[in-house]
């Protein structure tokens, strides 16, 4: 026996913490390198991790939800068992190819084949893969994995999709499609196997969703009654996914460590509205991403960041660290919560290099698909609040940056004129956050002082390339 201890992986340049979310594997499973084996959540992204050995699930060290530091050890694979799980195969396809060769019994068949079939379907006709623990719990079914909708990440099927699946579904299931023999009562009685008593110490859920309720539910309502905040009648409690949780921790983080400090500007920037109106049209055309407004605040911001580099900093224990390059993060909203991807030196960018550097990021954090160098560097955050019509906010800062801009949304109002008349301009209030550890009011109104002549730049004629 071989055993090869697989620890939390590094997820990121200054991630030292992380959870996690679900577990895609149980004891007894065969894994191969590289198979998903975990989801992973940190503060700055979710991500699945795969197997760095192929073997057998030997023990699972850490249950769901618990955040660990960055090189825990969380899982044990026994690596021995993938050379006897390739003689065992070999012996398998040399007896069913010798006429001869004694016939087995049914139970011995029957076990062999199962063996042979989870550690080689790898994946179906569609080319979807799928984890050891989904393969098992679908063969045991008897359950057609094209039959299921998945709920992971891009559309996967998790343990918990098959295991949600009950007798009664897998009935309607079987009958429209393969006629499958039914479960049996004897099936459905018999004791839970290893791996299912390890998914209750981890914390998953084991049972069909419609009889969620275990044999001990009174217990569990008693444990429920003292961990869950008392609500009214009629409210509903919902635990917070892993993503929130990280968030939760991450903004608690920031508002107990940081003293905000706040302060806003109005900006004319009908020119902007022109440029931006004159040229979107032929820019979707071409490059097949659409034309913001935002490209062009990010741009005006890190053109007066080169002129106030105090407000590329970070305050760690009484130093001020001056970070090297601009690295501008853009809060993303999405179903699964809010991410926040970085433009990594977003000062060597035109506007139209921001445009599509902001689709790409915006698309991926949407997506799912985003790499961990992609939510990594961050120090200065700029946030387009004015999509949700926002016209003044304030942001908590993105720790241990220094700032967080809120661009909020463009305004046609009335305005006086030198001359002492009036005219129609398009406004925008700029509501930056600052740490009052590094920045205070002069720093602080300078810097926005330029952003803001920055802005008043952008002309018809200017050009975006």
């Amino acid at each position: 026996m071989s055993i090869e201890t697989f620890n939390m992986p590094h997820l990121g340049e200054s991630v030292t913490e992380a959870s996690i979310s679900q577990w895609l594997v149980s004891v007894g499973d065969q894994v191969e390198r590289f198979d998903p084996i975990a989801e992973a959540v940190s503060d700055k992204v979710t991500t699945e991790i795969p197997s760095d050995f192929t073997g057998t699930i030997k023990e699972i060290l850490i249950e769901t939800d618990v955040e660990v530091e960055i090189g825990t050890p969380i899982l044990k694979v026994d690596t021995a068992s993938s050379e006897a799980t390739e003689e065992t195969t070999e012996e398998v396809t040399e007896h069913s190819s010798d006429k001869e060769a004694k016939a087995t019994t049914p139970t011995d068949s029957s076990n062999e084949t199962t063996r042979t079939d989870l550690n080689e379907q790898k994946t179906d006709a569609s080319g979807k893969r799928y984890s050891p623990a989904v393969r098992r719990i679908a063969h045991e079914k008897g359950l057609d994995l094209a039959q299921v909708e998945g709920s992971g990440r891009h559309g996967r099927i998790t343990r918990r999709d098959v295991e949600a699946i009950s007798a009664e579904d897998l009935q309607s299931t079987t009958d429209e499609t393969v006629q499958s023999p039914p479960s049996t009562p004897s099936a459905q009685e018999e004791q839970p196997t290893p791996s299912e008593q390890v998914s209750e110490q981890v914390g998953q859920t084991t049972e069909d969703s419609s009889a969620f309720q275990a044999s001990d539910s009174s217990q569990s309502q008693a444990a429920q009654s003292k961990s869950v905040p008392q609500a009214n009648e009629g409210s509903k409690v919902v635990k917070a996914d892993p993503v929130r949780k990280a968030i939760a921790k991450k903004m608690t983080q920031s508002v107990n460590e940081i003293p905000h400090a706040w302060m806003m500007v109005e900006v004319d920037v009908s020119n902007i509205v022109e440029l931006r109106n004159q040229v979107k049209e032929s820019f979707n055309q071409t490059e097949n991403v659409k034309l913001s407004f935002f490209p062009f605040f990010v741009k005006a911001v890190t053109q007066a960041i080169k002129k106030h580099p105090i407000m590329n900093t970070s305050w760690d224990d009484g130093h001020i660290i001056y970070h090297k390059d601009i690295n501008i993060s853009i809060a993303v909203g999405s179903e699964e919560g809010l991410f926040v991807p970085v433009i990594k030196q977003a000062d060597n960018y035109s506007i139209s290099g921001l445009a599509k550097e902001i689709d790409r990021l915006a698309s991926g954090a949407r997506a799912g698909t985003l790499s961990n160098d992609d939510m990594q560097g961050g120090t200065m955050t700029v946030n387009n609040t004015g999509v949700f019509g926002s016209t003044q906010s304030m942001g908590i800062i993105n720790h241990p940056q220094a700032a967080i801009l809120q661009v909020e949304k463009i305004q046609k109002k009335v305005v006086p004129t030198d001359d002492g008349g009036f005219r129609f301009a398009h406004m925008v209030n700029l509501c930056l956050s600052m740490d009052h550890r590094i920045l205070d009011g002069l720093a602080a109104g300078q810097f926005l002082a330029d952003v803001k002549q920055n802005l008043s730049h952008f002309q018809r004629e200017t050009d975006i390339y």
